[in-house]
């Protein structure tokens, strides 16, 4: 099975490419929401235009809330819940999905877990069966867990072990976060996973996986009223767990000091660099900090041809071959902003990093180009348009929103929320941002690739 982390699917969830703007009155897709007695929240997103439904189940638990030494718990129990209950049996669960002619896959990141499948509007009964009873009746034999613990520890392997980007992005991230678990990879540490038991396992899920705790997105041809009666059919029989209550994690210090870090790798053929700051998440009720660092992350680095940093390192300069800014403002506790640059060929690293720094220090003093403010303003309006006819993308918008604190509200007066931004709004945001004493400066090199002032 095809299962991947989030955390290596940037791209599905990093603000880079369009976002909302679109007023919420605009929204030409119905979406209702309730709660079951036992505490399920459900949320349905109607599209009649196909017979096709997207039915997911949202976790509000992720890499995020593991206690110490079992990192990459969440993702192992994610492949073990494929293992089968007193109904079914190991891969039975997939089988049957494609049997009726659907797909299905789950996911881990941080702030949550989903298991997702893709099928007929008619077959919806039977996979809201099946999704009900794993929530609360997987089995795990001793060969089962075992095996699953040498498949993810072989995933390490070959997507972060022999990956150098791979590696620089998790040491990177473990500079950012000393003391929040978001410095943690999702996937575990190697030392950590090779240690993980079927008791940890079980554990994580009798915790976690209840109805209370989870967040049912029925998206496609579907009504409230329908989806409503199965959902009470096989799931409002589940008892919610008792002792749930409000993530708290540990948060981070005041950052009173650049971090730096420098990795070297043979096979690093690139030089990068990177700088991130922590920076605010989208709050249930306080959004405008977020989308004011949405659209400075689009005018920063959103397309080479017109950002900022591309105009002036890429085709001016020619100092870059690459440049970008991301923002990811879906996260329950603080996230982070990241520009990127990669050095042209002959380009010292420190000279790379000091052009860097005289084009910030030139856009805070200098402003935002007007018309370049409108492009991407009508640039977002469009692409939350087009975004309107994925229906997979309208159930992870809403789950990754709910499990990241924010509420069906919230996801609906986003498109607002940014449309009201202003230009002052964004440099104001982006002074506050932009303090090299709270940044995290990290560069892959090859290992000739190192310049003097470069790790220091």
């Amino acid at each position: 099975m095809n299962r991947w982390l989030c955390r290596l699917t940037l791209a599905l969830f990093v603000v880079h490419g369009p976002v909302a703007i679109l007023p919420a009155a605009a929204l030409p897709t119905p979406v209702s929401a309730f709660r079951l007695d036992n505490g399920l929240e459900v949320v349905v997103i109607e599209d009649h235009r196909a017979p096709v439904v997207v039915h997911m189940v949202w976790y509000r638990a992720g890499a995020a809330d593991e206690r110490p030494g079992v990192s990459g718990v969440a993702h192992f129990l994610e492949h073990l819940m494929f293992k089968g209950t007193e109904t079914m049996a190991p891969g039975e669960f997939s089988r049957v999905v494609a049997a009726n002619g659907g797909s299905d896959n789950a996911f881990t990141s941080w702030d949550f877990t989903g298991y997702f499948q893709r099928i007929a509007a008619d077959r919806l009964d039977l996979v809201m069966k099946m999704e009900a009873d794993r929530m609360r009746g997987l089995i795990l034999s001793e060969d089962d867990w075992r095996t699953e613990r040498d498949v993810i520890i072989e995933e390490r392997n070959q997507r972060t072990d022999s990956d150098p980007g791979a590696i620089f992005g998790e040491q990177k991230r473990a500079a950012q976060y000393l003391n929040h678990p978001y410095g943690t990879p999702v996937i575990g540490w190697r030392h950590e996973m090779e240690a993980l038991t079927r008791a940890d396992a079980l554990d994580w899920y009798r915790t976690n996986y209840a109805p209370n705790n989870a967040i049912l997105i029925v998206a496609g041809d579907v009504t409230p009223d329908g989806v409503r009666a199965l959902a009470e059919r096989h799931y409002g029989p589940l008892a919610p767990s008792e002792g749930i209550a409000e993530r708290r994690r540990p948060q981070e210090p005041p950052q009173l000091a650049e971090r730096r870090l420098s990795y070297t790798d043979p096979r690093v053929t690139q030089p990068l660099l990177t700088r991130s700051y922590l920076a605010p998440e989208r709050d249930a009720g306080a959004q405008d900090e977020a989308a004011a660092l949405t659209i400075l992350a689009e005018i920063l680095g959103g397309d080479s041809q017109t950002s900022v940093l591309g105009r002036s390192l890429q085709f001016d300069s020619r100092v870059a071959v690459y440049t970008g800014a991301y923002y990811d403002g879906l996260s329950y506790d603080d996230t982070s902003f990241t520009l990127v640059v990669a050095p042209g060929d002959g380009v010292d690293p420190a000279e790379a990093e000091a052009a860097l720094d005289r084009v910030l220090a030139d856009f805070l003093a200098g402003g935002i180009d007007a018309d370049q403010f409108a492009r991407i303003k009508t640039r977002i309006h469009a692409g939350q348009i087009y975004a309107l006819d994925d229906i997979d993308g309208l159930a992870r918008r809403y789950g990754q929103a709910l499990t990241s604190g924010l509420t069906v509200a919230d996801v609906q007066a986003w498109p607002e929320v940014l449309d009201a931004v202003s230009e002052a709004d964004v440099l104001a945001a982006a002074g506050r941002l932009f303090d090299r004493r709270r940044a995290v400066t990290g560069w892959s090199l090859p290992p000739d690739g190192a310049a003097a002032g470069v790790g220091q």
